[in-house]
């Protein structure tokens, strides 16, 4: 008995070895994704770790940024010293001078620069300019939100290049790659431009008085600013030296921000300007229209705006539109505002992206909307943060689902991420901890914000539903030496070579798991 026992256990311990090692030659064969996918659903439920994770996680794009809003409140502060602004006291906004000489509590009009020696100053002044202490119960989101730009107004306009840097220098530690920022880069001249010429209703001949007028010149100034403003930012990232941020490894485009809240003369000469803009200079690459979409004349103007892009878009069919739509609920304007501003502004303003799109299920037939949406592959920008302390939108009541679940593109953005106190590492930890997003959702959303990137050039993949690479680049490892083929793709179109820079940084990331 004994010695049958013996025999029975060195079988057993045989065969514990021989399932041992069959497990582990089973994880060999897992691949880099599917460990790390494993790794990433033991910590789902643990936010540090999550946190850790997705901070190392390389992410694509940020397409919905607007560069105003990115940088934080310190940093407006700190432009606000070196300006010698003066902060109005009772609301927080700065003004320009003579400041008060004193900095004391009973100063109406205090220089900025006494925020730095006074904690109860600084603290109202980061609290008024951000999100940050902002407490729903006394004051609605959206409009604390809104009220901040007219109170730092004054700091960003004359720091475009520290705000360049500063937004770059965070894109890179937040594993981004590349930057769209909406800018209304013209000098300052295009709305007066459109005061100046006014109104004609016939569409054709009013784009030919502002070309008379000499719309050019605005035209002119934003590539020029641009210019000066990279300088900047260039010099202050120590670009080309061997002291280079990372920021500097971060591709910049921006899109032409039209503000759709001024006269309808003035909005089509902004409109206008932008789509020159992006004909005349590779580094714009399309427009949008911005403020609140609840406002007054945002709503009373909307289909003249659809009407407004439709024909330029018939004049300018090359320019890339993307829009902000559905940023509305039922607290802010009435069921009938809800209904078409999104399909208005797919099928008329011929948006290839739009933003927000909260109010989807508002909007009449929206499974035919979700249905179109996704056959023109119309991606949409979803803004977590925003869409929470702005609209109060969060949790299930968000249609994130529904757009993934419809097979609409979707990826993630982060508005105005220096108002909001956030930045894109926590619009992916949003994701997870408050949509459920799995590993291959948010692989899946880096990779579709390149794949709807405003850049010139062929895709490097042939089908996004299963992400499987052109043929060109089908055989070729992120980690190896390129195949001529797919050397060629690249060389010959940013969109695929940002791309390929993804799946690189990807396998690297992929592989430590």
């Amino acid at each position: 008995m004994t010695r049958l026992r013996t025999i029975l256990t060195g079988w057993l311990l045989a065969g514990c070895m021989a399932l041992g090692s069959a497990a582990l030659w089973a994880s060999d064969r897992t691949t880099p994704e599917q460990r790390t996918a494993r790794y990433f659903n033991s910590i789902a439920g643990k936010p540090p770790l999550l946190l850790s994770f997705l901070k190392e996680m390389p992410k694509g794009g940020d397409l919905h940024n607007h560069l105003s809003g990115a940088v934080y409140a310190e940093s407006l502060l700190d432009y606000s010293v070196r300006d010698h602004l003066c902060v109005d006291r009772p609301t927080s906004a700065l003004t320009s001078g003579p400041c008060d000489a004193s900095c004391g509590p009973s100063s109406a009009k205090p220089g900025a620069s006494c925020a730095l020696g006074d904690a109860a100053l600084h603290n109202a002044l980061i609290d008024a300019w951000s999100m940050r202490n902002w407490h729903p119960a006394t004051e609605s989101g959206h409009d604390h939100f809104f009220a901040t730009f007219d109170k730092f107004g004054l700091a960003s306009g004359n720091h475009t290049g520290d705000m360049l840097a500063e937004v770059r220098t965070r894109a890179a530690s937040d594993k981004l790659q590349y930057l769209e920022l909406m800018e209304t880069a013209d000098g300052r001249l295009a709305a007066p431009l459109g005061a100046k010429v006014g109104w004609d209703d016939d569409l054709p001949r009013l784009r030919q008085k502002l070309l008379d007028a000499g719309i050019e010149t605005p035209v002119k100034a934003g590539i020029q600013g641009i210019d000066d403003e990279e300088k900047i930012a260039r010099e202050s990232l120590q670009c080309g030296t061997p002291q280079a941020s990372p920021g500097c490894d971060v591709k910049v485009r921006y899109l032409y921000q039209v503000l759709r809240g001024l006269p309808k003369q003035q909005v089509f000469a902004q409109m206008l300007t932008g789509f020159l803009l992006a004909e005349s200079d590779p580094r714009f690459v399309g427009l949008n229209l911005v403020m609140p979409e609840d406002w007054y004349v945002p709503l009373h103007d909307f289909d003249l705006h659809m009407k407004m892009l439709d024909y330029l878009h018939s004049v300018y069919p090359r320019v890339h539109i993307s829009l902000h739509a559905g940023e509305l609920t039922m607290s802010l304007v009435p069921p009938e505002e809800l209904r078409h501003h999104i399909r208005a502004s797919v099928e008329l303003g011929h948006a290839e992206r739009i933003g927000h799109g909260v109010d989807l299920m508002n909007e009449g037939h929206p499974r035919q909307l979700l249905k179109e949406m996704a056959e023109r592959k119309t991606l949409v920008e979803v803004c977590l943060t925003s869409n929470a302390v702005i609209l109060g939108v969060s949790g299930v009541d968000h249609p994130l689902a529904v757009y993934e679940g419809s097979k609409v593109p979707v990826t993630l953005a982060t508005d105005d991420e220096g108002v909001s106190r956030s930045d894109m590492t926590h619009e992916y930890l949003r994701a997870v901890l408050d949509q459920h997003q799995n590993y291959a959702q948010l692989k899946s959303i880096a990779r579709q914000s390149l794949e709807h990137a405003f850049l010139p050039g062929a895709s490097l993949w042939a089908d996004v539903g299963t992400w499987r690479r052109t043929t060109a680049c089908a055989k070729d490892s992120p980690m190896k030496k390129l195949s001529t083929a797919c050397e060629t793709l690249l060389n010959s179109s940013e969109r695929a070579a940002q791309q390929w820079k993804l799946e690189q940084s990807l396998a690297v990331f992929e592989a430590q798991y």
